[in-house]
């Protein structure tokens, strides 16, 4: 397991350096999307602002709705930024790396099947955040540079820029390696024991 620095975007060498298991610190920028600008991306067939689109290929993405506060001067503030979980957006995965050239992925909860699959035929990682970890993620995002579709809001896009942002843990790789899968398989092998220590046959 080993620890890496990642300045965005992200290019496929270093998605291929990623193994299950090691931890990731991001610099530079990342993208907050959410269940309603991901359906009305692929669902309602509706194209991404033009110039959101040449900065999402090579993007860390973020599964948010963040709570924020909007300034006079049209920007906004952040209050606090936590992230939602991700099995639930599944369905978006094959498309935002294959058709946009995202490379990551951040949330909670894991991927589905379909979605660790995207990433080994597409070249993208899942990273895993520490749910309730709102108040840190908020300190490490330095300031909301840019939002899209505001009628969405919260649900909006938001480009965070962000310094230092993690530790996120590889979950998913593109060797096929899953995290959440592991422990699954090794919680099933070990019901045996544990029913044994209960009595349980």
């Amino acid at each position: 397991m080993a620890h890496h620095l990642l300045q965005t975007p992200m290019t496929d060498e270093f998605v291929k350096q990623l193994r299950v298991g090691d931890t990731v610190t991001v610099n530079g920028h990342i993208f907050g999307i959410r269940d309603a600008n991901l359906i009305r991306i692929f669902d309602h067939k509706t194209d991404p602002p033009e110039d959101l689109i040449p900065q999402l290929r090579g993007a860390v993405t973020i599964h948010t709705a963040p709570g924020v506060k909007k300034l006079e001067n049209g920007k906004y503030e952040k209050v606090c930024i936590g992230t939602t979980t991700s099995t639930r957006m599944d369905r978006f995965v094959e498309g935002l790396f294959d058709q946009f050239g995202v490379k990551a992925i951040t949330g909670k909860g894991g991927m589905l099947e379909p979605g660790a699959q995207a990433c080994v035929d597409l070249g993208g990682v899942y990273f895993s955040i520490v749910g309730g970890a709102a108040a840190l993620e908020t300190i490490q995002i330095e300031e909301i540079e840019d939002v899209w579709w505001e009628d969405l809001m919260p649900e909006a896009i938001w480009k965070l820029r962000v310094k230092d942002f993690g530790p996120l843990l590889v979950s998913v790789d593109s060797y096929g390696g899953n995290l959440y899968k592991d422990v699954k398989t090794q919680a099933i092998n070990n019901l045996d024991k544990v029913y044994g220590r209960l009595g349980i046959k």
